[in-house]
């Protein structure tokens, strides 16, 4: 362990005022955010600032976090950035009293590693405003708690603020946070443009303000999950094929939509993806994310049949607006298969999306200075995009919505064809198509672990324990899961060659309730054997079978009326807590948008301890089923399967199964 790193830790604030770190080279600036507060309120944010520093202090601290307002809209205390590097370290070099503290430190570092996160010096994980913290104090305090954080307490974080350390029990979560909760009546986008600006609530979409964020490998998995049973469903191809020789048009580059071309290509695909930001482009390539970049759309064309005619695996970065490339293939004629969007519509007017006819800095700027002249540009240009997509569709293209509120704000933009007359929209989220019924209602979700001993031989022999529990499994497996299961074989089996380490050693696949309880007590026993030289931390996304309540997304294919309420993620929460998590967190947002998801998660570390595997396994069946139970009562007919099973697996699981009315009974009663 650095005693230089272990001091600073360990320090929290410093004793004097550092000096201010030089920028990060070649690392993305999140964009300046619109001026939102009044000469009175921003007085309010400086106050609110000033609260982490000694009094004597702000006379000096003042004009400079005055100026961080006026200029990014937001106060980052950039002067208080640690000027160790940040990266996951293992986890036996943290300065903790208990290892539970030290996982906890290594997944914020990890969030907020360079070459994982988006903005990291504006502490920003992905989705342009992911928020870890929402300055760096609260970073510098919360690491400090942890490193003296014992079994007997549990620390508080209100969106990133640590709140302090309170009195507990060693079976408690050592950690418990919240972001962005907010009255309902005051969940709108100005809401949170001021609150966020005044430095009380933050975005912590999913796994960015959760710590739980492995990067874009964490959604590869499900991309390629996506992709493949898109060409089951839609092109009709056999379970066994890949995309081979398909066209899948998308956009985004950045820390989530990174993983499409990675996923594309495993997938089997040629995949063209827009990208406006030359440096978002350039990671991805340099990463090996993406194989190819070009900037002229004849090119690109050319380059498109050259693929599609020998069959060949392709991911192809377009520089450029995702509109000029949609408008471009309708022109053009050219035959797309399968169609999507990963921009981040969920914050559409504050670097979300950025308009056709707009270069990248054009519209930095304009977003900050002329915010209704760049609104109206933002929802023309999602006009225009849907006039493309139409057109294609028409060609024979299916497109989906990936979660990431593209219908609903063209909807709002008023793009034409987006709805039906019944107000419906016009095309499907992939949950509500693809990942719902395949993944979500049999219980299949964004299982991930992280070795904590930073080696990756430690994740080699996780890859291959997991292997071995899930062809088990197939052996056995009825018709209903086998090819979920089969799918994940394949994926964690070509998981090494496809290179999907960004950061700290971490894997995820699509696991059901029995596939995530099995593979923990193999983990936790390899732990305790020695054959993994570290614990080993459990995680998932947010994007999963209970964890999310998200009309638009998560819980699009829940059909009685349900879809827009929350008790699900809440109550999710709730039961990790107290069945043996070691942190869990609650956020309002993520993915789709502010005020439009509440969503939840956890963090679980195995020791090798026979307490970590009754704790695995007691927390890991809760969290899947509660959505089972959720999805069930929906009379999702996938879910009642499940949760059948899981009744059968634990006899003390007592579940309300529906009784499903006669359709002919109903018929012209309110005519």
């Amino acid at each position: 362990m650095s005693d230089s790193f272990s001091k600073q830790v360990s320090q929290g604030i410093p004793d004097s005022i550092p000096p201010m770190p030089p920028d990060l080279p070649g690392v993305n600036h999140a964009p300046a955010r619109p001026d939102v507060l009044t000469a009175d309120e921003k007085k309010l944010a400086l106050k609110n600032a000033l609260r982490y520093f000694p009094k004597e202090w702000h006379s000096k601290l003042v004009p400079e976090f005055a100026a961080e307002l006026e200029n990014d809209g937001r106060i980052y205390m950039r002067r208080f950035r640690p000027s160790y590097e940040m990266k996951a370290r293992p986890i036996t070099e943290y300065p903790a009293r208990t290892p539970k503290a030290a996982a906890i430190m290594l997944m914020i570092q990890n969030n907020l590693d360079i070459a994982v996160a988006q903005h990291p010096q504006e502490l920003i994980t992905y989705g342009g405003n992911g928020t870890v913290f929402q300055n760096w104090a609260q970073y510098l305090i919360t690491m400090k708690y942890l490193s003296e954080m014992t079994e007997f307490q549990t620390l508080v974080l209100y969106s990133g603020h640590p709140l302090g350390l309170f009195p507990s029990h060693p079976e408690a979560p050592r950690l418990v946070l919240t972001n962005g909760m907010v009255i309902p009546n005051c969940s709108s986008r100005e809401d949170y443009d001021k609150m966020a600006a005044l430095g009380v609530t933050s975005y912590g979409q999913m796994t960015a303000g959760s710590f739980m964020y492995i990067g874009p490998q964490g959604i590869v998995h499900g991309t390629t999950i996506t992709l493949l049973n898109a060409g089951r469903k839609y092109l009709g191809l056999p379970p066994e094929a890949d995309l081979s020789s398909k066209l899948f048009v998308t956009s985004g580059l950045g820390g989530m939509s990174g993983a499409q071309a990675k996923a594309a290509v495993i997938a089997g695909a040629v995949c063209v993806i827009a990208e406006i930001n030359p440096l978002a482009i350039r990671t991805r390539y340099e990463q090996g994310w993406l194989q190819e970049i070009e900037n002229d759309l004849d090119r690109v064309l050319i380059r498109i049949e050259k693929a599609r005619s020998t069959g060949e695996a392709l991911s192809l970065g377009y520089t450029g607006n995702i509109v000029d490339l949609w408008e471009k293939l309708a022109a053009e004629g050219v035959r797309v298969d399968l169609g999507s969007d990963q921009t981040s519509l969920h914050n559409p007017y504050l670097g979300g999306y950025y308009p056709v006819g707009l270069t990248l800095e054009e519209s930095n700027s304009m977003m900050v200075e002329n915010q209704e002249t760049f609104r109206k540009a933002v929802d023309e240009s999602l006009r225009r995009q849907v006039r493309a997509i139409n057109t294609l569709h028409a060609g024979g293209m299916f497109f989906w919505d990936y979660g990431n509120a593209f219908l609903l704000e063209a909807s709002r933009a008023g793009a034409h064809g987006i709805l039906r007359e019944d107000g419906t929209f016009a095309y499907p989220s992939y949950v509500e198509d693809i990942m719902g019924p395949i993944c979500f209602d049999y219980g299949f979700g964004p299982f991930r672990w992280v070795c904590t001993s930073g080696d990756h031989e430690d994740l080699m022999i996780t890859d291959r324990i997991a292997a071995d529990v899930l062809e088990a499994m197939a052996k056995e497996a009825d018709p209903e899961i086998k090819r979920q299961i089969l799918d994940n074989i394949r994926w964690i089996k070509q998981a090494e060659e496809n290179r999907m380490v960004v950061g700290s050693q971490a894997r995820i696949l699509y696991a059901d309730r029995k596939g995530r309880m099995e593979i923990a007590r193999a983990f936790n026993d390899a732990v305790a054997d020695g054959d993994i030289s570290a614990p080993i931390v459990l995680g998932r996304d947010h994007h999963d079978v209970s964890g999310t309540d998200s009309p638009y997304r998560e819980t699009a294919n829940i059909r009685d009326g349900s879809m827009f309420t929350a008790d699900m993620a809440v109550q999710n929460v709730i039961g990790d807590s107290f069945r043996g998590a070691t942190w869990v967190s609650l956020h309002n947002g993520g993915g789709v948008g502010w005020g439009e998801v509440i969503n939840g998660g956890f963090g679980l570390l195995l020791d090798g301890s026979p307490e970590a595997a009754e704790r695995a396994s007691s927390m890991l069946s809760w969290d899947v089923s509660n959505g089972l139970a959720r999805r069930s009562w929906a009379r999702n007919p996938g879910a009642i399967y499940a949760i059948r099973k899981a009744m059968e697996a634990e006899p003390d699981m007592k579940i309300t199964i529906p009784s499903i009315a006669d359709e002919s009974l109903l018929e012209n009663l309110f005519e």
